[in-house]
This record gives structure tokens, sequence and C-alpha cells, in this order.
């Protein structure tokens, strides 16, 4: 439960205290996260690095309200986030505080409504200007992505995946939130337009302040993308700390088995996947 919150919470785009989630499969309970605490300051960028199983999506999906903490306060600019908020006029305000960027935005994306229908939808919902407003906020959102009107014509499934990312992007900085969260957002695209869509968000940060809460299993976008990062493993954090000291000089054994996994001059996969094995065997 989420207590009223205080100086410390309205200091901090993100602040997580003490979250706790788990599942149950069937009679056996699953501890996705466990006592897992990290700020985010306002405009600040931090990464959640981990496999899959980590725990980092579960983390990601409270922090917008999708999922609850069973245990521990988590706050998005000085608010709870309620899974279920009441009345419509509490659901724009947490919408207004976070917005998630998934890995596969066509998912995400009305197939039949074009990219500026898409966006014309998103700004609607939170605003009450005239149309003559809403078109000028929908052209400043497809700059700021760099859509030109070909693009905004189209329906997704004529985008490619990076325009499609483009396009889910701008819908969710529509409501103008304080914090966007960026589940893989990346992972599913070719390197070029990866750098692309990286370049995008270090430009939109700088651009509108927003925060970015940025979960990969890739150390090297996340080096590119954010300030801080921290590790995570089996629901628990292992190392934290400002991402080009960690990524340079890990401490733990996981973080540097996730460094050394980066394919590069002498990389040899069958030793990694050795490394791996003897990590996991030494864990019990």
């Amino acid at each position: 439960m989420n207590a009223v919150p205080g100086p410390a919470e309205r200091a901090q785009a993100v602040l997580a205290q003490g979250v706790h989630k788990s599942y149950w499969v069937g009679p056996t309970e699953i501890t996705a996260v466990r006592d897992v605490s990290f700020t985010v300051r306002p405009g600040g960028a931090l990464g959640i690095v981990g496999e899959s199983g980590s725990g980092k999506t579960t983390l990601a999906r409270m922090v917008v309200g999708i999922e609850e903490p069973d245990a521990g306060t988590l706050t998005v600019a000085g608010e709870p986030m309620l899974t279920r908020p009441r009345g419509a006029s509490a659901r724009v305000a947490q919408a207004k505080r976070a917005q998630m960027v998934f890995q596969d935005p066509y998912l995400s994306l009305d197939p039949r409504r074009t990219a500026r229908q898409s966006l014309e939808d998103a700004v609607r919902a939170h605003t009450s200007g005239t149309r003559a407003d809403i078109d000028a906020r929908v052209d400043e959102l497809l700059q700021h992505v760099g859509l030109g009107e070909r693009e905004a014509g189209a329906r997704p499934r004529r985008l490619s995946g990076g325009q499609r990312q483009r396009v889910a992007i701008a819908r969710a900085l529509a409501v103008d939130p304080a914090v966007l969260v960026l589940d893989e957002a990346v992972s599913a695209l070719d390197v070029s337009v990866q750098a692309q869509i990286l370049r995008l968000l270090v430009r939109v940060r700088a651009e509108t302040g927003v925060a970015l809460l940025f979960v990969s299993h890739d150390l090297g976008v996340v080096r590119y993308v954010c300030d801080d990062a921290l590790v995570m493993f089996r629901g628990e954090i292992v190392e934290r700390g400002p991402v080009g000291h960690l990524l340079d000089h890990p401490e733990h054994p996981y973080t540097r088995l996730l460094r050394a996994s980066i394919p590069q001059e002498g990389w040899d996969p069958e030793a990694i996947g050795q490394a791996r094995r003897d990590f996991l065997a030494g864990l019990g």
C-alpha cells in the first residue's frame, strides 16, 4: 500500500521503497521483485538491466500502474500509481505522470488508425483545446519524433518498425508525462534503426525534460541513453551506480557476466556459456 506522499516522494520523478511483487503459479509462489528501492530524478534517465526473468519488466509495469506492489511504496511525480484509478479525471492525471512504450509498437497501435489519427486521439483525450490547438500539438509531436506527412498519413502496417516505434513514442509524449518508461523498446529493431531511436530519445529528453526509465538487457543501449543503472537478478538489485562506472568496472559477478556477454574482439561464446553455468551452479 502507498502512504500519503511526503517531501521525499514529491522531490523525485520516481521513488520506489522496498517494493515487492509475487505471483502464484499453481501451488507455487514466484517472487518477481524482492525489496527493490531506487529513485529517478526529474529529467533523469535510469537503466534497469537484466536478463529475462530478472524482474525488470514487472518493475516497469508497477511504475506505470499496470501491476500493483504487494508491499513497499512506489510514487511517480509525487503520487502513488494505482492499478484502477477512480474516475476519468484520476485516470487522466495518472496518465500524465507516466507513460509506457513497449517492445512491439504494432501491438499497441490501432491498425485502423493512421499515425496522425492515433496522435489526435491521444491529444484529444488529454486536452480541451480547439481543433486548431489539437492539430498544432500533433504537428509538434510529429516533428519531435522526426515523422513527415507521408508517415503521418499511413496506418501501422504501412510503416517500418522504427517508424511505428516513433509513433508510439510520440503518442506517449502527447500527454506530457513526467516519466517515460521504455520496456525493451529498441530490442526488436535493426541495429541502424536502434541507433536512430536512441538518438531520438536523447534529444526528446533534452527538449522536453521527461525522465526516462529504460528497461533493457543490452548494456550498450543503456550506456548510450542513461545516466545511472541498476542490475537485477532473480528479482533483486545486485549492483547499481553511474552507468559508465558500473559497466566499465563491474563488481558483482552477474554484472561482469552480462558485460562479458557483449560480442567484441576475442569474444568466446563457449567460455561465456561455461561461465554462466558456473555462476548459476555456485548459487546452489
